[in-house]
């Protein structure tokens, strides 16, 4: 694991975190494991790209002392594309922790190529435990053998070797479905209604003429 090198920030303050971000740095906070909280800076280069890479443990050197830290929460700019604060963990190498992991899926389901399905993915992220050694960059899910008509459930997923997962068993990753039906049943029924809707107009004026002539 390459060691990042940070830096203390000693000036605070919504000035000098702009200051920082204008020469490609990014504010950050180190807390946990009993010790005071910290405020840092971290490249933006390296932050870009553990992020990217989908990294959560950080073997940082501040001021000649390595620490292991856990990325917890990254903050956005309001357009959501440039990071411009981190909130980093202290952690031991052998301890358990909580993250969140992507789902990527992978292939091609039969219902899409062979029988006019389409692929939808209700859940891209899962919450799992695991030692921080071993979180899984990504959790990358088949779902070439998928037909119409199937669900794919988190009780269904074969998570790595000592990583578990809380979260609901039943709870829905993707499916594949066909929509053609679905638009001709909408398209069949803004048929079958103009008419009833064209005949109560009808009913309406030839009775309010009736009644009309009545008053007559």
């Amino acid at each position: 694991m390459e060691v990042l090198k940070i830096s203390k920030r000693e000036k605070l303050g919504t000035r000098e975190a702009r200051r920082f971000r204008l020469e490609n740095f990014v504010p950050a906070i180190i807390y946990g494991h009993g010790r005071e909280n910290q405020a840092v800076n971290l490249s933006l280069h390296d932050i870009v790209l553990a992020v990217r890479h989908g990294e959560q443990l950080l073997k940082c050197d501040l001021d000649g002392e390595e620490q292991n830290l856990l990325i917890k929460d990254v903050q956005y700019d309001y357009m959501g594309h440039e990071i411009i604060h981190v909130d980093l963990t202290r952690v031991n190498l052998d301890e358990q922790v909580d993250v969140t992991v992507s789902i990527v899926l992978r292939g091609t389901p039969v219902g899409v190529e062979n029988e006019d399905g389409v692929l939808r993915q209700q859940l891209s992220d899962l919450n799992v435990r695991c030692v921080v050694t071993n979180i899984p960059e990504e959790l990358r899910v088949s779902v070439a053998e998928m037909h119409t008509g199937d669900v794919l459930h988190i009780a269904d997923l074969e998570l790595p070797e000592g990583v578990t997962t809380d979260d609901d068993p039943e709870t829905v990753i993707a499916s594949v479905s066909i929509v053609v039906e679905e638009v001709e049943e909408v398209a069949e029924e803004e048929v079958t209604g103009g008419p009833e809707v064209i005949g109560e107009k009808a009913e309406e004026e030839s009775a309010e003429g009736e009644q009309a002539e009545s008053e007559k």
